[in-house]
């Protein structure tokens, strides 16, 4: 009587060590809040978008409107009609179009120049870069009103007052911008990149435009955005440099509601129309300003 053959025991396969890893930290698996969580991202949304919902009603409200107790929290039908008192009080049409040359020009020239320096500081090597980038740091540090009289009277040597250059050049160039994409570019262009590149026979200029731009347009987003906006809301230097006939939105808002009692209806139909430019570039430049703040959030 011939004995069956046991089959020899098979041994697991062993485990990736991806596997391993994912089923320890949980990776792959979509985390969801709770109903607090939930209530809170309500709360935050409501209170950040109450005061521009205030202003579209400020807006479309007449001034005794505004001042009856309890307030109307309902747009009203004076929308069109402020905006008419707005074009007829101050020069909107030229303060938008100064302000988008303005605002553009400004934006334009920091990323560029911004992405230039901060790519120099971060990967490439000269004889005094630490200190170069102590002292642009330090200027942060140097309030902005101690510049003013010396920098009108370079702009009214330059016969530039109530010229449109003087408000753009001063702002070409900021220590934030520098130091931002410094650290964007230290944090997300390898090394190895650069290596390979230089292998190559490409020349730094090269480099720039075929590694650099590509790899910090997340970042470049972000700072067009924050550079767009402080252009855009600036209102002390542009004052100081232009008259009324060549306003920016902010000096030309300063013209409305005026009289001896101050309509407050017409400031803000003014301030919403000085708003959504502003609403309009952040929907155009969402997607790569969320990508540039998160990029870096989360590593390997």
């Amino acid at each position: 009587m011939t004995a069956l053959a046991t089959p020899p025991a098979t041994t697991p396969a062993p485990e990736r060590p991806a596997a391993r890893v994912r089923r320890r930290s949980g990776a792959g698996r979509t985390m969801r809040g709770g109903k607090l969580a939930h209530a809170l991202l309500v709360v935050a949304v409501l209170v950040s978008a109450f005061p521009f919902y205030w202003t579209i009603v400020a807006a479309s409200r007449s001034n005794a409107e505004l001042a009856a107790v309890p307030p109307s929290l309902l747009p009203g039908p004076n929308l069109l009609r402020n905006f008419e008192a707005v074009t007829e009080e101050a020069d909107i049409g030229t303060a938008l179009l100064n302000s988008f040359i303005v605002s553009g020009s400004i934006t334009l020239g920091t990323v560029l120049c911004c992405t230039l320096a901060g790519f120099a500081f971060a990967k490439l090597r000269f004889r005094g870069r630490g200190a170069l980038l102590a002292i642009t740091v330090g200027t942060m540090m140097i309030p902005p009103q101690l510049g003013v009289i010396p920098l009108f009277m370079v702009i009214a040597e330059l016969q530039w007052v109530n010229q449109l250059q003087a408000v753009i050049l001063p702002g070409l160039v900021s220590a934030f911008g520098v130091f931002f994409m410094r650290q964007h570019l230290v944090q997300s262009l390898p090394d190895e990149l650069i290596e390979a590149a230089r292998v190559d026979g490409a020349s730094t200029a090269r480099i720039f435009w075929s590694i650099v731009v590509p790899i910090a347009r997340p970042g470049m987003a972000v700072l067009g955005l924050l550079t767009f906006m402080a252009a855009w809301n600036d209102f002390f230097w542009p004052v100081v440099a232009l008259s009324s006939s060549e306003p920016t939105v902010q000096v030309a808002l300063r013209q409305l509601g005026g009289g001896y009692v101050n309509d407050q209806s017409v400031v803000m139909a003014g301030t919403l129309l000085g708003t959504l430019p502003v609403l309009l570039v952040f929907g155009l430049l969402g997607r790569q300003i969320v990508g540039g703040i998160m990029q870096g959030a989360v590593k390997g």
